[in-house]
């Protein structure tokens, strides 16, 4: 009994066991009721196990970030360098939507309200965000594209993200994440034509 037990301890996928298990207990129990040693325990690891994987609890919804901030950097880094800006968001969207498949969407509707309900959370959240966009923002200043074009980008690109997602988890038809990233950037279009232009310069 006791090799079985260690044996499901080292486990491949322990970010996904902890995740998992953190998610359950904190609709269950709470974010603040909720300890290292719990969501350890449920994912059948240890802490130690934990710890080589989160800082600390407020991390452990938000593993794997890291793999969708490199992801989005290579996509811009694809774009050709002359594309219109609409290229680099289609890029960007298209990019992430290989880390929400269908069947995680449940998943990610519940991910979604239990950082909503926690303080700690939610300032996490806005921390990965701003890692989020300030990646697509160095990306497009290497391709040259300038300053202002690289922040609008990005905040575009977060907006976009932010929007296509929160549709997707709240869409009562379950259309794909797919279908509301391409929805998005067109509207993001459309509100981008309608901005006036240039004011003719006086001579």
């Amino acid at each position: 009994m006791s090799w079985s037990v260690a044996i499901a301890r080292w486990e491949p996928n322990a970010p996904e066991r902890l995740a998992r298990a953190a998610l359950t207990l904190f609709a269950e129990r709470g974010y603040d009721a909720t300890t290292v040693n719990d969501i350890a325990e449920r994912a059948g690891l240890t802490k130690s196990t934990f710890f080589r994987h989160c800082n600390d609890k407020r991390e452990v919804l938000f593993l794997g970030q890291e793999g969708i901030t490199a992801r989005l950097a290579e996509a811009v880094h694809a774009v050709a360098p002359g594309a219109p800006p609409a290229g680099v968001l289609k890029a960007v969207l298209d990019a992430v939507g290989v880390f929400f498949p269908q069947e995680h969407r449940s998943t990610s509707a519940a991910r979604a309200t239990v950082i909503a309900t926690n303080a700690e959370l939610r300032e996490r959240e806005l921390l990965k965000s701003a890692e989020l966009a300030g990646a697509v923002e160095s990306a497009v200043r290497e391709q040259g594209r300038g300053e202002v074009a690289a922040r609008f980008l990005a905040t575009l690109a977060l907006l976009a993200l932010d929007t296509a997602h929160r549709r997707w988890i709240a869409d009562p038809d379950g259309r794909s994440y797919g279908e509301h990233a391409h929805e998005t950037l067109d509207e993001l279009v459309v509100q981008a034509s309608e901005l006036p232009g240039p004011r003719a310069r006086k001579g």
